[in-house]
């Protein structure tokens, strides 16, 4: 069985498990606001940069959906060491590429290997008190978030400093570091399914079958995703061309997007006592607003479109990542002997839309502009939006039916 921990260790492990959630997702962004240095360096053109975020959100989505599910089969604590220090090496190969098929290629592979941070999530579910998921489950989503975010400026400040292949150097010895950390602090977990592989993949289809409510929230999600992606991909290619202004400006942005990541923890106590589904419907609304209020950008001079840019962000961010938190709370609670299966599930769902948002932001750039990539964000927002008020519909209907 996994070990018992008091509350002061469960705090401990938590706040390493949440740096360790940071620095592993962080891997994935680090080349977003840095895409015109590391194209000068290798001469890629534009399509060749969209590929790289676009490749490696897909390994990221590859690895949920394929690797995430053997949590619920070995024990968790020595995946995450495996992943750990292959996500290191693949940092450290990525720094030495030298060409556009290797760097695409290995950007598919950090992707999957980045996955370790989705296995962290569920062990701190698992290792949370009773009733306290969402709560402990917000906690780890921080930092998790938090490096997201300000993956974006450590990288752009970094690179404009030292050159990118130095941030990917550094990103491998953080990494190296922070699973020595976890090897230390992390008990062992016992296996919730005894099924093998084959049957562990083939028992996802029955989740996803049996559980509507899982659909509805990768689905959603997902499509908030979209524009979440499509704008950070984007960005520092639009801020060099329509503002001259550099990689470590452009990361400086994700700054103000890691303000909405500060409540992760607040959403998740939210989701324990209003609803998961209620927080979902008030976060997806926040997301489609703050992104729509970037239309009105061209009536402002070009150093309030910054401002208004900034300040759009913290808004969706916290919309995104207040939904994501509360999506899974919601699905976690579906069966609790399957979370890292419901975890894959939804997440694959999620970095579908991540990888489509970078497909569609690089295509509407290129067609329409900065507004293109405005218009796909809101639309998609939307989109999440809808669905998660088609289901409190749906709630409804039957509550009333009953009566």
């Amino acid at each position: 069985m996994t070990t018992s921990l008091s509350s002061s260790a469960l705090i401990r492990t938590l706040l390493v498990l949440a740096t360790a959630a940071g620095f592993s997702v962080a891997s994935i962004y680090y080349a977003q606001p840095i895409l015109p240095l590391i194209g000068d360096n290798l001469h890629l053109g534009i399509g060749s940069l969209g590929l790289i975020p676009t490749l490696t959100q897909a390994g990221y989505a590859l690895g949920i959906l394929f690797l995430l599910p053997l949590g619920d089969r070995f024990d968790r604590r020595i995946i995450i060491m495996v992943k750990s220090f292959t996500l290191a090496l693949m940092l450290v190969l990525y720094s030495f590429s030298t060409g556009e098929h290797s760097l695409l290629a290995l950007s598919l592979l950090l992707g999957a290997s980045a996955t370790v941070a989705q296995d962290i999530v569920p062990a701190a579910a698992i290792l949370s008190h009773s009733g306290k998921q969402g709560k402990a489950v917000g906690m780890v989503m921080t930092g998790l978030l938090l490096g997201i975010l300000l993956s974006r400026t450590v990288s752009g400040l970094v690179s404009a400093a030292f050159g990118w292949r130095a941030m990917y150097q550094l990103a491998a010895l953080s990494i190296a570091l922070i699973g020595l950390a976890l090897w230390r602090v992390l008990p062992r977990f016992a296996a919730q399914a005894e099924l093998g592989y084959p049957s562990l993949m083939k028992s996802m289809v029955g989740l996803w079958s049996r559980h509507p409510a899982l659909r509805r929230a990768a689905l959603a999600q997902g499509l908030l995703s979209i524009g979440f992606s499509a704008f950070w991909s984007m960005l520092a290619v639009m801020l060099s061309q329509q503002f001259h202004l550099g990689s470590a400006v452009a990361g400086a942005f994700g700054i103000a997007g890691a303000a909405g990541a500060l409540a992760a923890p607040l959403s998740g106590s939210l989701a324990d006592k209003l609803g998961a589904n209620r927080v979902t419907q008030y976060a997806a609304a926040l997301a489609t607003v703050s992104f729509g209020l970037m239309i009105f950008l061209p009536l402002l001079s070009p150093f309030w479109q910054l401002v208004m840019i900034a300040l759009c962000a913290v808004g969706f961010d916290l919309g995104l990542q207040s939904s994501l938190v509360a999506h899974q709370t919601l699905v976690y609670r579906l069966d609790p002997q399957a979370r890292g299966r419901l975890n894959a599930l939804l997440f694959t769902g999620v970095f579908i839309g991540m990888a489509v948002g970078s497909i569609l932001g690089s295509a509407m750039w290129e067609e329409y502009g900065w507004m293109g990539v405005v218009m796909l964000a809101v639309v998609a927002s939307a989109g999440g939006l809808l669905v998660r008020l088609a289901e409190q519909r749906q709630r409804d209907a039957r509550t009333n039916a009953s009566y």
